[in-house]
């Protein structure tokens, strides 16, 4: 293998630096360019700092892309036993949940970004921070390969943009519209932001053209524009696809999953009769935080002040009905800046996907998030980056 084999990687994010780490064990001298003054910065923030690193259990059903098998060898070549053999080998211990989501056993974002940083550099690879790369024709006349790890326009605050695909159109490649993903709603209704911080367990049901598409359980957290948590993350994805197809896209929200309706309307019938002079604001506050209470009375145009014996089998209905199957209209997402990552990008038709060399022009390589690829939360995005990094760097590596 000649030593001085030259490979310039764009972006110094997960995909970027594990494709390092891979070219630099093999020998080839690497010069990683981070428009950032650090590398990593998205790795340091995810997870609220401790880092989803993977998931035990990939699949492709769990990434969405207008190409979906594409996925599924480099899923299957650098899996999660994969991983982990490769972090144990830069001495990064890892700890998989029982819902196969994985983390650092350190619990902490900056245990990864700082073992694959001091790995890649001990290698020798070159870290030129503050750098942004405008000539990618240049660039490749200069090396012998270059990978286009440069992610996506989310989190443009920690540096996210269009640069991969503007790579990417120089050479001819087809762009897959891109879109927010992972991301908090928007919705039509004032009613949300007087509930603002107001959290419950609960439903998410996306609704498209009226037609029911996923439900997703888990947090649910109202806001001044509309809501979050992790119940409505799980969904935005098809929210955010419907939302630029212009389609008609609405959420309804079950506050009380453990409920069915008529276990609801017994129950708030039965307080009402055991305490006539109770208001239906403190029956509510039995079962939901006060907040939500407050906006699902307004919603009604109920009174809080009504008391238990003014209260039929008609109004209980009512109320149960609105507690179970909340629906608001979405008007957007909350956008790339708030998104945890995003859809669309390169057309992965156009790249190998055994290799993730480009179809249109040799020794020019993808992955990551550039790519049309999008997972689901918990650790996916992260297992597909460090997929194409790796089998990025074992082609460069084995030309």
């Amino acid at each position: 293998m000649n030593k001085t084999k030259k490979t310039a990687i764009i972006g110094g994010g997960a995909s970027g630096l594990i494709c390092a780490i891979f070219c630099a064990r093999k020998g080839v001298q690497v010069d990683l360019y981070e428009q950032n003054s650090k590398c990593a910065k998205k790795i340091l923030v995810s997870g609220n700092g401790r880092c989803n690193i993977t998931n035990k259990n990939l699949n492709q059903n769990d990434y969405f892309s207008q190409n979906p098998s594409f996925v599924e060898f480099a899923l299957r070549e650098f899996g999660f036993g994969a991983f982990e053999r490769f972090c144990e080998s830069i001495g990064l211990l890892l700890d998989v949940k029982e819902d196969g989501r994985v983390y650092p056993l350190s619990n902490e974002a900056k245990s990864v970004a700082s073992l694959l940083l001091s790995h890649a550099k001990n290698l020798g690879v070159v870290i030129h921070a503050d750098t942004k790369i405008n000539d990618i024709k240049k660039l490749l006349s200069e090396y012998d390969a270059v990978v286009i790890a440069t992610g996506s326009e989310a989190a443009p605050h920690l540096g996210g943009n269009r640069d991969g695909l503007a790579f990417a159109e120089v050479f001819g490649h087809n762009i897959i519209p891109t879109y927010p993903s992972l991301v908090q709603l928007h919705l039509n209704s004032s009613t949300p932001k007087k509930m603002s911080g107001a959290k419950i367990d609960g439903e998410v049901t996306l609704l498209i053209n009226n037609t029911k598409e996923i439900t997703s359980s888990g947090d649910i957290l109202f806001s001044d524009y509309g809501v979050s948590g992790f119940a409505v993350l799980d969904i935005s994805q098809g929210a955010s696809v419907a939302l630029m197809e212009g389609a008609h896209v609405a959420i309804s929200i079950n506050l009380l999953p453990s409920f069915n309706a008529q276990k609801l309307v017994n129950h708030i019938s039965k307080i009402a009769q055991l305490a006539p002079k109770m208001t239906i604001f403190d029956i509510l506050m039995g079962l939901i935080p006060t907040k939500i209470a407050s906006g699902i009375l307004e919603e009604l145009d109920i009174s809080a002040s009504l008391c238990g014996d003014a209260i039929g089998i008609k109004l209980a209905k009512k109320i149960a009905n609105q507690l179970l199957n909340w629906r608001f209209e979405v008007t957007d997402t909350h956008g790339f800046r708030h998104a945890e990552v995003a859809g669309g990008g390169v057309d992965t038709t156009e790249i190998n996907p055994k290799t993730f060399e480009s179809l249109k022009q040799k020794n020019l390589y993808f992955c990551g998030e550039v790519l049309d690829v999008v997972g689901k939360r918990g650790g996916y995005n992260f297992a597909f980056a460090w997929a194409s990094g790796y089998l990025a760097a074992k082609d460069i590596t084995t030309k």
